[in-house]
């Protein structure tokens, strides 16, 4: 029991009271505390209050929807390193896509098991905290520099020719992990071990995604992400 979180917060976004009062239950049985917002809303007030560690987040909700949500969390300077689970009844590859689009980090289809959502919830929580904790240490003066674009690893911050670009959690992990590694050709499982710990049902296209948004994101210096085909992708030399 000694890896139980510590009273984490985590955000439960869901109209339907039976299953946001099983979630509640459960999380906080594993050690969470647990806050429900039934609504959109109540989710974009209660959010910059409790700043979650994870939010596992319904699509379907009355009034904003739980994509919308999401758009408002990764644009949100103080929450946009917060894990997102979504959990939706729709479970097409097309809408694990879109989830994925919009900056979930997970997703989970109704009926869910709720041992594998609190499994889910844990690991996200753990790699919510490993960011924020790297975020708060001191300077070490460390930067990856490539061209004119410089990653700082402590600050989690990222610069094309010092102006800042802001990157979701998973492009920011991309991007440090080829500039830690120049000329490494990293495959599509080797990204999955590296960015997700191997955890949660990725598939090659879900990262495929991730890497083009990173692309666009980085602008004028989008060539720094190789594709290799029949491979994968490295750091392009400069």
């Amino acid at each position: 029991m000694g890896d139980r979180p510590s009273g984490e917060p985590v955000l439960i976004v869901e109209d339907e009271e039976d299953i946001a009062r099983l979630l509640s239950f459960n999380l906080t049985e594993a050690g969470f505390q647990a806050e429900i917002a039934p609504s959109g809303e109540a989710a974009l007030l209660a959010a910059p209050r409790l700043h979650p560690s994870v939010v596992v987040l319904d699509v379907m909700l009355p009034g904003l929807s739980g994509t919308e949500i999401c758009r408002e969390l990764r644009a949100s300077p103080e929450l946009a390193d917060v894990g997102i689970l979504i959990v939706s009844a729709r479970g097409e590859e097309a809408d694990r896509l879109v989830g994925f689009e919009l900056g979930a980090d997970d997703y989970v289809v109704k009926p869910f098991s709720v041992k594998e959502v609190v499994f889910r919830v844990r690991a996200l929580a753990r790699r919510t905290g490993e960011r924020r904790q790297a975020a708060t240490e001191r300077d070490s003066g460390r930067r990856l520099i490539w061209r004119g674009l410089s990653v700082d690893p402590t600050r989690h911050k990222v610069e094309a020719d010092g102006a800042p670009i802001v990157l979701r959690p998973i492009e920011f992990k991309l991007i440090h992990l080829f500039l830690s590694h120049p000329g490494q050709v990293f495959g599509r499982s080797d990204l999955l071990d590296e960015i997700w710990g191997g955890e949660g049902e990725i598939s090659p296209r879900t990262i495929d995604t991730h890497v083009r948004r990173l692309r666009e994101a980085l602008g004028i210096y989008q060539d720094a992400v190789e594709t290799v085909h029949g491979f994968g992708y490295r750091l392009r030399d400069p």
